[in-house]
């Protein structure tokens, strides 16, 4: 069975718990925040507080702009509150972000990653086993634990970790060390196939793990109407979205599994010249077909778990929700997933 989730980004923290609830109710497996316009972890204690079965995950939380004890206190506290409910989703994001956005170092972000993952665990094991804090990276070191700073053991003291990621290392990395791993929304079933999986079994077979134990999340690109206008006008936006981030190099190994490498600089060069149309008319509708499921309004439930069924074990719409707007569609969505 395939788990649905829907995102809590686009609500003030005034609406989340009105949100959270209306979605818990209509059948959604998990409620998902990422690291946008708010602060990603504020708004789960809040829907911590307002249910009672839906897993709350960050879809993501980028890594670096804060401590690996700030983010160790920060899910321990989520862990608890929710009796066990919280998926921790990090992410690198890219370089300009994290310079001129959070103004943090941009370094190896791939192995500093891994090194953090470690660095949460050490954390979260001195707490729950009471064991001295002796760790020493080469980019994190956390030696000092007082009683006084410790928050002790919890009920369910396992946090999974999930991680983003689009390149090699990313994709073995998760099958070394993580729980789960976020597929970028701009993905294809032939990227996840022939990509993705077999450098988590790669990861996963160099520390003995079985691959099956990591599992797989995305959102996805939907192109829905009731009429052939309406289709037309969701897939030119789709496009848009498409275009601007296959304009980043960073993209490139998605591309690259369908032979449409080229179109990675020439977008690049358009993005620079603020040429955005021009960027979306560089997707065709092969493309569109690959990287978004398509369809009548009535027909995207079936259509996405057609598609995503053996690939994918967490699905989201990369679409808004909003509580009492369209709940009959959103709940014929999550029983088309859910079986």
């Amino acid at each position: 069975m395939i788990e649905i989730d829907t995102g809590l980004g686009g609500s003030s923290i005034e609406e989340i718990a009105r949100a959270a609830r209306c979605a818990e109710e209509l059948g959604f497996s998990g409620l998902m925040t990422a690291e946008a316009s708010h602060e990603p972890y504020l708004p789960l204690m809040v829907a911590a507080e307002h249910t009672e079965r839906a897993a709350l995950l960050t879809g993501i939380a980028v890594a670096f702009p804060r401590s690996p004890m700030i983010t160790a206190y920060t899910a321990w506290d989520l862990q608890r509150y929710s009796r066990g409910r919280f998926l921790l989703g990090l992410g690198t994001q890219v370089k300009g972000h994290n310079e001129r956005r959070f103004s943090v170092a941009w370094e190896r972000p791939g192995p500093r990653l891994r090194e953090l993952v470690l660095a949460l665990r050490a954390i979260w094991d001195c707490w729950q086993n009471r064991g001295p804090l002796d760790f020493q990276g080469e980019f994190y070191r956390f030696d000092l634990m007082t009683p006084f700073f410790d928050p002790g053991p919890i009920e369910h003291p396992h946090v999974p970790i999930w991680i983003a990621g689009v390149n090699r290392y990313m994709c073995r990395l998760a099958g070394e060390l993580c729980d789960g791993f976020h597929v970028h929304p701009m993905h294809t079933p032939k990227y996840v196939r022939e990509f993705v999986k077999p450098l988590i079994a790669d990861g996963a077979a160099r520390s003995g793990r079985d691959p099956d134990a990591v599992k797989l999340a995305s959102s996805c690109f939907v192109v829905c109407g009731d009429s052939d206008e309406e289709l037309d006008a969701a897939g030119a936006v789709v496009k848009q979205q498409i275009s601007f981030y296959a304009s980043t190099r960073t993209y490139a190994p998605i591309l690259a599994t369908h032979g449409w490498e080229e179109v990675s600089p020439r977008l690049n060069e358009l993005s620079r010249k603020g040429k955005w149309q021009e960027m979306a008319d560089l997707i065709t509708d092969e493309m569109l077909a690959e990287f978004a499921v398509i369809g009548r309004r009535d027909e995207i439930g079936p259509l996405l778990a057609r598609k995503y069924e053996g690939l994918l074990d967490r699905v989201g719409l990369y679409l808004p929700f909003s509580p009492g707007t369209d709940d009959d569609w959103w709940q014929q969505i999550v029983r088309s997933i859910k079986g």
